[in-house]
């Protein structure tokens, strides 16, 4: 087998990979009204399901970088998967208990597998091929999660959101053991799902160790550098640092985008049974302009390019969220697809050329930075409390306020896509 067609069928096992996570990750969006209603959680408390799950890649990138170092990429991505079957299996008692914590838990050991498969696909489908046409590689890889994502909000939007606005319409007028057995029937509805994802998870874990993935090591280390760039430490590398914080604040406004847009179409006044859809049209938004950047990048449009219009688009529907009312609201939130789609295609090759024997350590501080998306939307849920207490201190009704906190409080996303933007503009500069 050539080596070309080693690449291809390696670029589809790892799209495989992209498309687990995923449907995992998108999970969340059904996931935080799910929780918010169960476990009786505020606005904030209940953006702890994106933090949980986003938390980990801080605090294990670097062990995951350590392992995958010891097993090698192919039998770290197995382990990987491992890890995240036990975390849809901590759902079963989780749901027994209707215990939020115990859900959190769940949630950050699947992060916990997630962050070794992340930290073992992205370098590999980066380096797999020339560094100039990465963005179009991981934008293949970005078709897949975002098709996968769109797949899991459905599904698990029609199976845990299914009856939430008659449950929720009841919860005043029934009383304590009424409520709590309401809530108990609810709970129970993770059962059946997260175990059919757990022996998914585990019978691909077995499959991993047999697949035919070629050895990049080579290709990592293979990066001449002259003897000046060779003794620079990691350091030394300015578009890294500023790399990092353009994933983190990237990472939260796409996780704002896709995980809040349920909850934020019911604040609205739309039904759960309409706005269960909202996340797959962001994510929809995504794989259009995945696809795009398949075809433009890099014979039509540069890396660096591609990121630069992204930058412009966020920052030009966040404010159109917050001047349009209702639906087109709405729209607007999901249009915010379209603005990060390319812009994790573009980040990693941007930041990672011309790094040479640093590569493996910038790329776990690269996952590290995907801890935005546990910082940035609580974030956005304090903002929304806030501005609901107040609205309804001057008078306005708890209906409305939430509304009208929960539109206004869009205005986070501007200042993460002004940060995209000016690396956009100045990575290259920075890295010559």
């Amino acid at each position: 087998m050539n080596t070309n067609t080693n690449n291809k069928t390696a670029i589809a096992i790892i799209a495989g990979l992209f498309f687990i996570f995923g449907f995992i990750t998108w999970v969340n969006g059904a996931l935080i009204p799910f929780m918010k209603t169960i476990n009786e959680l505020t606005e904030a408390q209940s953006y702890l399901v994106a933090s949980a799950s986003y938390i980990s890649f801080v605090v294990m990138a670097l062990p995951a970088s350590y392992l995958l170092q010891k097993v090698g990429y192919k039998m770290g991505m197995s382990i990987g998967l491992f890890i995240m079957a036990i975390g849809a299996l901590l759902f079963i008692p989780a749901a027994e208990a209707r215990t939020y914590w115990m859900f959190l838990t769940g949630i950050f050991v699947q992060g916990t597998g997630m962050t070794i498969l992340q930290t073992a696909a992205n370098p590999y489908i980066t380096i797999l091929g020339p560094i100039e046409s990465g963005a179009q590689r991981i934008a293949i890889m970005g078709v897949a999660n975002k098709v996968a994502g769109a797949l899991g909000s459905l599904i698990f939007g029609a199976i845990l959101l299914k009856g939430i606005d008659e449950v929720k319409a009841q919860l005043d007028s029934v009383s304590i053991n009424e409520k709590a057995t309401l809530l108990d029937q609810m709970a129970d509805s993770v059962f059946s799902p997260y175990v059919i994802m757990a022996v998914v998870l585990f019978l691909l874990g077995l499959l991993m160790r047999k697949a035919p993935l070629p050895n990049v090591e080579a290709a990592i280390d293979a990066n001449t550098q002259s003897d000046e760039e060779s003794q620079k430490t990691i350091f030394q590398y300015p578009h890294l640092w500023l790399g990092m914080l353009t994933l983190f604040v990237y990472v939260g406004a796409e996780v704002i985008a896709g995980d809040s847009i349920i909850a934020y179409g019911i604040a609205l006044g739309i039904s759960a049974s309409t706005a269960k859809f909202f996340t797959t049209f962001t994510l929809m938004a995504m794989v259009a302009t995945y696809a795009l950047g398949v075809v433009l990048i890099p014979k039509f449009i540069s890396q660096q390019k591609a990121l630069q219009i992204s930058a412009l688009l966020g920052i030009v529907f966040s404010i159109l969220i917050l001047i349009t009312d209702g639906f087109t609201s709405v729209l607007f939130v999901a249009a915010l697809g379209i603005a990060n789609a390319l812009v994790w295609p573009a980040v990693w090759p941007l930041t990672l050329e011309g790094l040479g024997r640093h590569t493996k350590t910038a790329s776990a501080l690269l996952i590290m930075a995907i801890a935005g998306g546990a910082i940035i939307p609580p974030l956005y849920g304090q903002l929304v409390d806030h501005g609901k207490e107040t609205l309804i201190e001057a008078g306005v009704s708890s209906a409305d306020a939430l509304a009208t906190s929960a539109q206004e409080s869009y205005y986070i996303l501007i200042y993460c896509y002004l940060i995209i933007f000016i690396f956009a503009v100045s990575a290259k500069r920075l890295r010559n």
